[in-house]
């Protein structure tokens, strides 16, 4: 009988950044990697980024370990844009990463890493890893909002992923948050992703202060500060992401909803005025932020992987 499988990596691609880990079956992370994505450069670019991180952590192991059997069993793929998870292939993407709508990953990892894998909506992997591990540890019925270099979400009835017959379950960076707002970068205008993204967030700040801030975490300093138009840029965001978790909240009615992703993880300036929103507009659901931080989607993408070589 085969030695059970005690290891597996999961990595996220995002617009940003490739973040890549090696897991184990209690959810651990052994080993990690981080490399700047190079998105603009296109999908080769960022294939060969994903086997730069693959073979370093494999490499990594073999320096440190010294229990038996080191075998990596499966890769676990989280991704943005929208992943049919029976075949492995990105069927939509926006230009958050050019060129990577077609991308067949689970094939490109098979021929190209030597490696069984799975892939999926970067949101999903991050809602299973908070609730393996993190602040939906407990609950079945759960939503996650997720906020970076765009919105991604995904929800769960029962403990199971909902993915969606077109696989846009929970696609909530993309449903209108005001109708003939800012043009997206999907071909609709006012989407949720132009108003509480990381990067709707440094344009509110530019736009209202005139600065030339360079990172959200910037606005988020000054706002510690008291500075005033910084805590109004604050203040106006976080309205509106209130409006888009009360939405969520009275369509699905789940026992919580979760925040994650790098601008919840610079959450302690804005989360008591997303609470102060949240009150105004009489949701009762429990909204908590991500507990794994950025490490969300690669630790999903491992159980993803675990549920794999199980199955």
């Amino acid at each position: 009988m085969a030695d059970a499988v005690n290891r597996v990596i999961g990595i996220d691609i995002g617009g940003t950044s490739v973040k890549a880990a090696v897991v184990a079956r209690d959810g651990a992370v052994l080993d990690e990697i981080r490399l700047d994505t190079g998105a603009s450069r296109g999908r080769d670019w960022v294939l060969l980024r994903v086997s730069e991180a693959v073979e370093g952590l494999k490499r990594s192991l073999r320096d440190i370990s010294t229990i038996g059997n080191n075998d990596i069993g499966a890769l676990g793929i989280a991704t943005a844009g929208r992943v049919n998870v029976k075949s492995g292939e990105v069927v939509y993407a926006t230009d958050n990463l050019p060129g990577w709508q077609g991308t067949h990953l689970v094939t490109w990892a098979r021929e190209n890493l030597a490696l069984r894998a799975v892939a999926d909506n970067d949101a999903n992997a991050a809602l299973l890893g908070e609730a393996w591990q993190g602040a939906g540890r407990g609950k079945r019925r759960l939503v996650m909002l997720t906020l970076g270099t765009g919105v991604g979400g995904a929800y769960m009835e029962d403990g199971l992923l909902c993915r969606g017959a077109h696989w846009s379950g929970g696609d909530w960076g993309h449903s209108i948050l005001f109708p003939r707002g800012l043009p997206c970068n999907c071909g609709k205008k006012g989407c949720a992703e132009q108003y509480v993204s990381g990067s709707a967030l440094l344009r509110r700040g530019r736009e209202h202060t005139g600065k030339q801030y360079r990172s959200g975490i910037e606005i988020m300093k000054e706002a510690v500060r008291s500075h005033p138009e910084a805590l109004q840029v604050l203040d106006d965001y976080t309205a509106d992401l209130a409006v888009l978790l009360a939405n969520i909240s009275v369509t699905l009615d789940p026992e919580a909803i979760i925040v994650g992703g790098g601008v919840a993880d610079a959450g302690e300036v804005w989360w008591p005025l997303l609470e102060k929103h949240l009150q105004q507009l009489g949701v009762q659901t429990e909204v908590s932020r991500a507990l794994l931080g950025n490490r969300a989607g690669i630790i999903g993408a491992g159980r993803l992987a675990f549920e794999l070589v199980d199955s």
